[in-house]
């Protein structure tokens, strides 16, 4: 699947979004954005203090990832951004119509042990309860999918790649 539409990959901390991410636009064929890069320094400050972010936080920088999706509307994308709530998610394709939202979905077990195998990454995993808590899955009117993060980052990407083939035209 070769899309025109940016697609932005979802979830809590600790399912693979930087790890599946670059994967994905490599076998779509398209620029990769990591979502972190897109953080003002004071939220990373926040994050690494184990402090979680408000909305109010989190308002600059999905502006500014809706700024990146709606620059490679028509041209394709992939970008991570945790996108946790329905109204960041709302936010973002009020900025770039066409996005469409991959959600890594996992046991929360198996995220807490792949966050803590991380090195150099601020996000805590004392953070993941905030995460699991503030996690709106994705609408049965929003343009996406979801995919299990169990198994190798192969396997995860493969099924991604053909969730997303299978989402409708008028979507993709």
């Amino acid at each position: 699947m070769n899309t025109p539409h940016v697609v932005v990959v979802m979830g809590v901390a600790g399912t693979g979004k930087t790890t599946i991410g670059p994967l994905l636009a490599s076998r779509l064929g398209v620029p990769y954005a990591e979502g972190d890069d897109f953080h003002p320094q004071a939220n990373i400050a926040k994050m690494s203090a184990g402090t979680p972010l408000t909305d109010e936080d989190r308002g600059p920088w999905l502006d500014a990832i809706g700024e990146w999706a709606h620059g490679r509307a028509g041209l394709g994308g992939v970008v991570s951004c945790s996108a946790l709530k329905r109204s960041y998610r709302d936010r973002l394709r009020a900025a770039a119509p066409g996005v469409v939202f991959l959600h890594l979905t996992g046991d929360r077990a198996l995220i807490e042990d792949r966050m803590s195998h991380r090195q150099g990454h601020f996000m805590p995993t004392a953070l993941l309860d905030s995460q699991f808590a503030t996690l709106q899955p994705l609408e049965t009117d929003e343009a996406g999918v979801g995919v299990d993060v169990s198994g190798s980052p192969q396997e995860i990407t493969e099924r991604a790649a053909l969730a997303l083939a299978d989402l409708p035209e008028t979507v993709r």
